[in-house]
């Protein structure tokens, strides 16, 4: 049943083709894809334990302790912050390059420095724990031979049991590539 209003990802009726829009701005970055569910269930999560910290923090605060108070609002601001990053870690992508956005580094390379975005077979990150499986990967290669850490996993957050949006999103990341790395 459609329901008749704009959803996050595309226009009411439009195609499943995923087609930039004329006036997409390009010059901005953005995600190739929406977050997964693991990763979106991660955030609600750590934003729900974020609450309970800061009620905390209100009856600490009330029943007269204020420094327990200001100890359980950073705390809270710390949770906070970890659920937003959380959230913004992914690919991206823009008319200058592609950006990985990890949780506590951002790499970013130009389209001119990559020689090669491509998805490969390869050992990868079960949900970023340490344990491994074998999957594919979204690599970029830059000139230089250097390959970076993989921009998307289908073992990741975002894809973890999504084989279809995972096609899609690489699709849609080596599409911009080849568009922008050759013009």
């Amino acid at each position: 049943m459609p329901l008749p209003f704009l959803t996050a990802d595309r226009a009411f009726e439009a195609s499943a083709d995923d087609v930039a829009l004329p006036f997409d701005d390009h010059d901005s970055w953005r995600r190739p894809y929406r977050p997964g569910p693991w990763r979106v269930a991660a955030a609600a999560t750590l934003l729900l334990l974020a609450s309970f910290v800061l009620l905390a923090a209100m009856i600490i605060g009330v029943a007269g302790a204020p420094s327990g108070a200001t100890v359980c609002l950073a705390l809270a601001g710390v949770v906070i912050a970890a659920a937003l990053r959380l959230l913004r870690a992914g690919a991206w992508v823009s008319r200058h390059g592609v950006r990985r956005v990890g949780f506590f580094r951002t790499v970013t390379v130009a389209w001119n420095d990559a020689s090669a975005v491509r998805t490969v077979q390869q050992p990868v990150k079960w949900m970023g724990l340490p344990r491994t499986v074998q999957g594919q990967a979204l690599v970029v290669v830059r000139r230089s031979g250097e390959t970076l850490s993989p921009l998307a996993t289908d073992h990741n957050a975002d894809f973890l049991g999504r084989e279809e949006a995972f096609e899609r999103a690489t699709d849609a990341v080596e599409a911009w590539a080849d568009e922008y790395r050759l013009g």
